[in-house]
Parts: C-alpha cells; structure tokens; sequence
C-alpha cells in the first residue's frame, strides 16, 4: 500500500474534465484507488466521487493506492497532476 499527499496546482482545481482525466487514468490500473479530502475518502475511479471531493486549487489530496500496480499507478497520476491535467 502506498500512501501519499499531492496538491492540486492546475488554475481552475479538480472540475469536470480534470476529474474525467483523472479517473480516466486511475481506471487503467487493477490497483485499488482511494483519494481522501478533509475526511471524505472516495474511489479514484469513480467521477461521481472524485467529483464530490469539490479540490480547489491548492488542495491537498490523499491518494492511498493498494495493489500490485499500485507503484505505476502513483506515478501516472502524479504525471497527470504535473501537468495540470493537459489543460493550460
């Protein structure tokens, strides 16, 4: 199980198509994907969750990942982040 907190840098946070690419990705990897906002843990590959979390800009997530790709899947989404999502 890997734990770790990544903060949301891309301008507008985590809407609709951010949170699309992001489930997007997490939906490529068998590992289980579970994101964490003040208290509220939600499935990484589900869009109605990770809609829920509501991350503005500057937020910081909690992304516990649990499975035998879960290395690849941390990295993907860091990559994603990094990239402000492929919007700007």
């Amino acid at each position: 199980m890997i734990k770790e907190i990544i903060k949301i840098t891309n301008k507008h946070g985590l809407h609709a198509r951010p949170a699309a690419h992001l489930v997007k990705v997490a939906g490529k990897f068998e590992s289980d994907i579970k994101i964490i906002k003040d208290g509220l843990e939600v499935n990484g590959k589900s869009i109605m969750g990770v809609m829920m979390l509501a991350a503005e800009p500057g937020s910081e997530l909690t992304f516990v990942i649990n499975g035998k790709d879960e290395q690849e899947a941390l990295e993907a989404i860091k990559e994603l982040v990094k990239n402000n999502f492929y919007e700007e």
